[in-house]
């Protein structure tokens, strides 16, 4: 007989019942938090349209997709064939894009706004890592149909109390806004066509330094009087007080429409206010980019101590929806990184878990009654047959997040003596 590569896909992995209990009890945790908020969370299909998806408003993503050959294909194809004679779908790489399908889809049936919560895999066609698949989970939150300022800090507000009590603490928000980020290029030189590139280089400031985004710049076409000019006023607005926020924009950046300089006004209090009463902290990052083409206005993300990078990520995508409606719809919504929450956690949550033993020779009709009655009250009890030496089995039913044991033997008395899990008899 050959040997088959039991292997999962490569960029994909198989999680074990501990991995499970630990994503199980943050999503559990999330979706509560989020229920109080008033967010209902809805389901869409794994595959899109593949127009859809490479519509050109998923920034690098689009070059990842994996996208899926049209059915009833020959077995042979000619050689001078385009793909996109072949492909019609593609597996989602976000949850954002799926959501504007569906309110577009079902806006009649839903109320305005529309608090949306969704959970569920994504795919990627990137080079596998540590840390990075292929196949892994996005956790999103969305506001639809609310202009103001109120999605923003409601959203803020309802991801951080989820992060929190997921375990999560010491948060810091980090704001910026697209908006100003087009000023701040348009000052520095940087035609409107070019602004693109000019973002991405500089998303990765925190990573290679003003050196390492002068060089990139200088091959992108940018001279050195645009690095500099966007190099003095991003320093200008570092560590900025939140109260002088827009006071200090209003110098740096002249050019900065009023409604900007008013909705950040209006984040700023209400995240001191969030901080006050829930101990976040928050700070205006002017080097935030964050990669999607969607966004129109405020953009966030949050650290949390211990993490190499942010833990959650959004922003307002006011044109999005508006795309197959032929109608602008405002939006705006919150994603949390959500294997990144789970490795940080890495320990599965405390739970009852009992192990009924019974030897084998006790009738199959006493092992299920013996553990219908232990349930009484919502335990979880699960039967397991005695084999191997005893204390090698309680050391696997402990790994197995068991932590009592019930030992039912065929000459016993009837008693059911509970003994936590040692590893030991």
């Amino acid at each position: 007989m050959v040997k088959i590569d039991n292997s999962p896909a490569r960029g994909t992995r198989d999680l074990l019942p501990t991995a499970v209990a630990v994503r199980d009890h943050v999503l559990s945790t999330i979706t509560e938090v989020y229920g109080r908020y008033g967010y209902q969370r809805i389901e869409t299909p794994a595959l899109e349209r593949i127009e859809r998806l490479s519509g050109g408003q998923g920034g690098e993503n689009e070059k990842m997709i994996f996208q899926v050959l049209r059915r009833g294909l020959p077995e042979r194809i000619e050689a001078d064939t385009e793909l996109a004679e072949l492909v019609d779908m593609g597996l989602r790489y976000d949850l954002t894009v799926p959501l504007a399908r569906f309110y577009g889809q079902h806006r009649a049936e839903l109320p305005t706004p529309f608090r949306s919560f969704q959970f569920g895999p994504v795919w990627r066609a990137e080079r596998p890592q540590k840390g990075r698949y292929r196949q892994f989970y996005q956790c999103d939150i969305d506001m639809v149909g609310e202009p103001g300022m109120l999605a923003e800090a409601e959203l803020i507000e309802a991801t951080t109390q989820a992060l929190n009590r997921v375990g999560l603490t010491g948060t810091t928000v980090r704001i910026s806004d697209r908006r100003f980020l087009s000023a701040l290029a348009s000052e520095a030189g940087v035609p409107a066509e070019a602004q693109d590139g000019f973002f991405i280089t500089l998303d990765k400031l925190d990573k290679v330094g003003w050196d390492g985004v002068a060089a990139e710049l200088d091959k992108r076409g940018f001279g050195p009087d645009v690095v500099s000019a966007a190099r003095d006023r991003i320093e200008a607005l570092g560590e900025v007080p939140g109260d002088k926020l827009v006071a200090t924009l209003s110098d740096v950046l002249p050019s900065l429409p009023q409604a900007v300089l008013d909705d950040l006004a209006t984040t700023a209090g209400c995240l001191s206010d969030i901080g006050t009463q829930h101990g976040v902290t928050w700070e205006f990052d002017p080097t935030l980019v964050r990669g999607m083409g969607y966004y129109t206005g405020h953009i966030f993300e949050v650290a949390a101590p211990g993490a190499a990078g942010s833990v959650a990520g959004g922003g307002r995508y006011d044109n999005l929806i508006g795309r197959s409606l032929g109608t602008d719809v405002p939006a705006c919504g919150f994603s949390i990184g959500f294997e990144r929450i789970v490795d940080l956690l890495s320990e599965p949550p405390a739970r009852d878990r009992l192990a009924l033993l019974y030897d084998t020779d006790v009738p199959t009709s006493t092992v299920l009654a013996t553990a219908r009655e232990l349930r009484t009250g919502g335990r979880a009890v699960a039967p397991v047959g005695r084999s191997g030496k005893f204390a090698a089995q309680l050391k696997r039913l402990e790994a197995g997040g068991y932590r009592a044991f019930v030992h039912l033997r065929a000459d016993g008395d009837g008693s059911l003596e509970e003994r936590p899990l040692r590893g030991d008899d």
